[in-house]
C-alpha cells in the first residue's frame, strides 16, 4: 500500500493564507490600474470593474480572517475547534458576489438611461491585461483550493473568474461603443456579466451552506475510512460511518464490529489501532470516535434493516 506523504496539520492553512494574501496584493494593483484608466478613458464599465476589485480585496480579507479563525486550536467553548469559520467566510464572499452583481446591474441600467461620455480606445488594452491576469489568478487559486480542500479558497478562486468575465464583458462593450458609436454598449455588456456573477455567487453559496450544515462530504472520503478500518486485524465488520468537515479537518464517528468475547481492554486497544490507522492514511482526519460492538449483533441489526418483500403483494 502506497503511503501518503506526511504533512504538518497547519500546512493546508498556510497555503490557503499565502494564496489569499497574493490575491489581495494582485487585486490592489488591478484596482488602481483599472480605476485610473477608467477615469482617464471615460469608461464607466472600467470604473465599475475597479470597484469590483476593491470589493475583491475586502472579500479576500474576509476569507483570510475566516481561515485564521478556523485554524485556532480548540478551547473549552469550542471543543471541536473553530473550523466552521472557514465555510462561513465562503458564504460571506458568495453573498458579496451576488450583492455586487445586483449593485452593478442597477448602476448599469442608470448609465443606459442617462447620457455619458464614450470610452477611449486605450481602455481595451488595459482590459486585455486585466483579463489575462485574472484568469491566471483563477487557475492558481483554484489549484490551491483543491489541494487544501478549502471551500473559502475555492470560492475566492471563482471570484477571480467572475471578475475576468466582468472585464471580458466590459471589453466587448467598449469595443462595440468605439466601433459603432453606441455609448451604452459597454453597460449592456456589464448587465450580462452581472447575470453570470450572480449565478456563480449562488452556485458557490450552496456548498458553503452545506458544509455549515454538516452535510456529508464526497463518498470517497467515507470509502477510504472504511477501507483503512477493515485492514486493522480484529475488525470483522463495520456499521455506521459518519464523516463531517470542520474547516480543513474531518471528524469521524465509526461503529466497528469485533469478536464479542474479547475483553474490554482488548476492545479499547483495537479501537485505538483503528483510529491510528485512519489518521495515518489521511492527515486531514483530526479525530475518530470508534464505537466497538459485537460483530454478530451488528449482522443481526443489519438484517433487520433490510426491507422485506414477502407479504407485500396482497397489499
Amino acid at each position: 500500500m502506497k503511503k501518503k506523504p506526511k504533512t504538518t496539520p497547519d500546512a493546508p492553512a498556510r497555503k490557503a493564507i499565502r494564496v489569499t494574501v497574493v490575491s489581495v496584493l494582485a487585486n490592489a494593483c488591478l484596482a488602481a490600474v483599472k480605476g485610473l484608466a477608467g477615469v482617464l478613458g471615460h469608461s464607466y464599465a472600467l470604473i465599475a470593474d475597479a470597484m469590483e476589485s476593491v470589493m475583491d480585496i475586502m472579500k479576500s480579507l474576509v476569507v483570510l480572517g475566516g481561515i485564521k479563525i478556523a485554524t485556532t486550536p480548540p478551547d473549552a467553548e469550542h471543543p471541536y475547534g473553530h473550523g466552521k469559520a472557514e465555510p462561513l467566510a465562503a458564504a460571506v464572499v458568495a453573498v458579496g458576489l451576488i450583492a455586487g452583481a445586483v449593485g452593478l446591474a442597477i448602476q448599469s441600467v442608470r448609465e443606459i438611461l442617462s447620457p455619458q461620455y464614450g470610452p477611449e480606445p486605450f481602455t481595451l488594452a488595459v482590459l486585455v491585461g486585466v483579463i489575462v491576469t485574472k484568469e491566471i489568478m483563477f487557475r492558481y487559486v483554484a489549484r490551491v483550493g483543491e489541494e487544501v480542500s478549502s471551500t473559502a479558497v475555492k470560492t475566492n478562486a471563482w471570484d477571480n473568474r467572475s471578475d475576468a468575465l466582468t472585464s471580458a464583458a466590459a471589453f466587448i462593450g467598449i469595443l462595440a461603443a468605439v466601433v459603432t458609436g453606441y455609448e451604452a454598449a459597454d453597460d449592456w455588456a456589464a448587465l450580462f456579466a452581472c447575470a453570470v456573477i450572480a449565478y456563480n455567487g449562488a452556485r458557490l453559496l450552496i456548498p458553503a451552506i452545506a458544509e455549515v450544515m454538516d452535510t456529508a462530504p464526497p463518498p470517497e472520503i467515507e470509502q477510504a475510512v472504511r477501507a483503512s478500518a477493515m485492514r486493522v486485524e480484529g475488525v470483522a465488520i463495520l456499521d455506521a460511518c459518519w464523516v463531517r468537515k470542520m474547516g480543513f479537518d474531518y471528524f469521524i464517528d465509526l461503529h466497528v464490529g469485533v469478536d464479542g468475547d474479547i475483553t474490554v481492554r482488548e476492545g479499547h486497544d483495537l479501537a485505538h489501532r483503528v483510529k491510528d490507522a485512519i489518521r495515518t492514511e489521511d492527515s486531514r482526519v483530526r479525530d475518530v470516535l470508534v464505537h466497538v460492538e459485537p460483530a454478530d449483533w451488528i449482522r443481526e441489526t443489519q438484517k433487520k434493516r433490510q426491507p422485506t418483500t414477502t407479504g407485500t403483494a396482497a397489499n
